[in-house]
């Protein structure tokens, strides 16, 4: 599904996109787009990470876990 909008773009950004993006304007903004979004899950990820990673209680709960793990598994 697609949708069409309409935007405003100061003249100068104009002749950038023009220049860039050839007859594809949609395409490339798009394509900005999709990098853009996947820039800011990554972010996100790593702001996750870094919040566990500095939860004294969370890593606790990780390193009881981490003990039973393996319990009744054998080497095989």
């Amino acid at each position: 599904m697609t949708h069409r909008t309409t935007i405003t773009l100061d003249d100068e950004i104009f002749a950038f996109l023009n220049h860039v993006a050839g007859d594809n304007r949609s395409a490339y903004i798009n394509e900005l787009l999709r990098q853009e979004r996947n820039n800011s899950l990554k972010q996100a990820l790593i702001k996750a990470n870094q919040d566990e990673a500095e939860d004294a209680d969370y890593q606790e709960e990780l390193q009881t876990w981490e003990s039973t793990l393996s319990d009744g598994l054998t080497n095989d």
